[in-house]
């Protein structure tokens, strides 16, 4: 997973959401999106809930 991918990741565990990430981050919604879909490849997870368990079992997003 890329920098950028675990920084992303990390705010997903944090629950914020797609804009809100785009904002912090400085990225548009679009990329936030693509990188958030990469997580969910590379975690080999079908959506949020399942990868911010898997964040949170890693220790990010507290």
């Amino acid at each position: 997973m890329t920098a950028r991918e675990r920084e992303i990741l990390e705010l997903l565990a944090a629950g914020r959401s797609n804009a809100q990430i785009a904002q912090a981050l400085f990225l548009s919604q679009t990329t936030v999106r693509n990188n958030v879909s990469n997580v969910f490849a590379k975690l080999r997870v079908a959506d949020r809930a399942e990868a911010i368990v898997r964040a949170r079992e890693a220790g990010l997003g507290r």
